[in-house]
């Protein structure tokens, strides 16, 4: 049986996921921050969001959708709001 080639999963260097994943984690950080929450772990236990997980975020891990869209109903910013800070 022949040898199948597997597909590279390379990223180019300009929009490599996991700057990308960064970028969001310093955002969710700043947002919180603004809101006057210097503890991730009181923001993520007042708003019912997992805090292991919520640390996890604004390190930049990887998160879904649904749980970003949590996140930012806690933060009270629309998605339009929290991309317009921090991102090309």
């Amino acid at each position: 049986m022949p040898r199948v080639k597997k597909a590279s999963k390379r990223v180019s260097s300009g929009n490599h996921p996991s700057l990308e994943l960064k970028k969001l984690g310093a955002r969710i950080k700043a947002l919180r921050l603004a809101k006057g929450y210097t503890n991730y772990e009181n923001f993520a236990f007042e708003n019912n969001i997992p805090r292991a997980q919520f640390g996890r975020y604004e390190r930049g891990e990887d998160l879904r959708y649904s749980s970003f869209l949590r996140v930012i109903r806690a933060l009270g910013v629309t998605q339009k709001e929290f991309f317009e800070e921090g991102f090309d």
